[in-house]
């Protein structure tokens, strides 16, 4: 396996399959994984279904509380599917989402200063997911180094994999995605974790991994794999040289090329429709399964069109579209959880659908009807085990062949319990 280090190792559970360390970075060892064959949900899922209402979909769930829980395709890691509690796109994240029974594992790549690809929510996220402002030599380096709050003016900072090397990124500590506007040190900015989150687990020093990393590891762990190519947020061609966005793009395929990964164990993603269109044009293998994530309906007024686009993806090849979860979903004049428009467009398109993210909201029943996520059906999530009446309607009435989320046993319950 290829190396991919941690200033500490956490142990997630006795069947963690660890041999002996491999490769070593900076004298760190790194463990030897294995496929992970039992896999563990923990309390969350069979909490949540003792949070629902009574009913049929309650009781059906219930009856499996004593099954013996397998891995699922169904269930996608999102940023590794640990990230409820564990800093995303680390090794703590990617084991404690495949403990959880994830079948397919997610990084979102994006590239160095040294055109090295990494696993990164976005190309500028380093100042909210790492310790990056408070170490001075690299904070200098970033697009806009930590400024203090001051004042009405909250603290800022906006730090890029392509301000630094590969080999500086890998002195950087993963934290739990979050900073505090009221920041006046760069030590105060890393803070401002979410009270429905934890630090728990952010107190070790995981590495950013790069995408070959992330590759072997996964690989080790005998999973399926979905790349996210994310949209560059600095010109391309990059530093006006040859790195264009198709050579961006076909830079995360050879990777999986070199890594040996045959193309039916990848999905690749994009929010960028002209990305989808190279993968199908010049790497058609690994465009039969490439994913269109799609947000084109967030603005008011917009939803109509991005319904209406539907019919384009599908004459243009697509096969796979990928909108969130609110999307797919709405309330019918009964105050049942029914499909939308766009799945129902989708299904007639015969286009397969993914849907993102679960488990990435607050409290479903603090008043906010679960925020984003939750946006479509607001008016009928009124607490935790409403995350289930949305699952079953997503599974069962709109059809997704997949649903990416950040406690991977939510969605893995559910997979068993229905046989997907």
């Amino acid at each position: 396996m290829a190396t991919f280090q941690k200033l500490a190792i956490l142990c997630l559970g006795a069947s963690t399959v660890l041999a002996a360390p491999s490769d070593s970075h900076n004298g760190k060892k790194t463990p030897k994984v294995s496929p992970i064959k039992q896999i563990s949900l923990g309390p969350r899922p069979y909490w949540l279904v003792d949070q629902m209402d009574e009913g049929p979909l309650k009781k059906k769930l219930a009856s499996c509380s004593e099954k013996r829980m397998k891995p699922s395709d169904w269930s996608i890691s999102h940023r590794g599917g640990g990230t409820l509690q564990f800093p995303e796109h680390t090794y703590d994240s990617i084991i404690a989402g495949t403990r959880m029974g994830a079948g397919i594992q997610e990084c979102d790549v994006t590239f160095t200063k040294d055109l090295q690809l990494v696993c990164r929510h976005a190309q500028c996220d380093l100042h909210t997911t790492t310790n990056v402002v408070s170490l001075p030599e690299l904070n200098a380096k970033c697009t806009t180094p930590f400024q203090p709050a001051s004042g009405d003016r909250p603290a800022k900072a906006k730090c890029c994999t392509s301000d630094f090397t590969l080999a500086e990124i890998k002195t950087l500590c993963a934290k739990m995605d979050a900073s505090d506007p009221k920041a006046t040190t760069p030590e105060e900015y890393l803070g401002g974790t979410a009270s429905w989150r934890t630090d728990l687990y952010a107190k070790t020093c995981s590495e950013v991994p790069t995408l070959k990393e992330f590759i072997s590891l996964v690989d080790d762990l005998g999973l399926k794999f979905t790349p996210e190519l994310k949209a560059p947020e600095v010109p391309m061609p990059f530093n006006g040289g040859n790195y264009t966005q198709a050579a961006y793009a076909q830079h995360m395929i050879d990777e999986f090329k070199a890594a040996g990964i045959k193309p039916e164990r990848v999905w690749p993603q994009s929010f960028v429709y002209e990305d989808v269109l190279y993968w199908l044009k010049a790497e058609p293998k690994w465009g039969k399964q490439a994913v269109l994530l799609d947000e084109s309906g967030d603005e008011p007024g917009t939803f109509p069109s991005a319904v209406a686009r539907l019919k384009e993806y599908k004459k243009a090849g697509v096969r796979i579209v990928a909108p969130p979860l609110p999307y797919l979903v709405t309330v019918d004049k009964k105050g049942k959880i029914v499909p939308s428009s766009y799945a129902i467009e989708a299904k007639k398109q015969k286009l397969d659908i993914i849907t993102w993210s679960l488990e990435r909201s607050g409290w479903l029943g603090d008043g906010s009807g679960g925020g984003y996520y939750y946006a479509s059906v607001a008016n009928v999530t009124n607490g935790e085990g409403d995350v289930y009446n949305l699952l079953h309607v997503l599974a069962q009435d709109v059809g997704v062949i997949g649903v990416f989320s950040d406690w991977s046993a939510t969605v893995t319950y559910y997979a068993n319990c229905f046989g997907l």
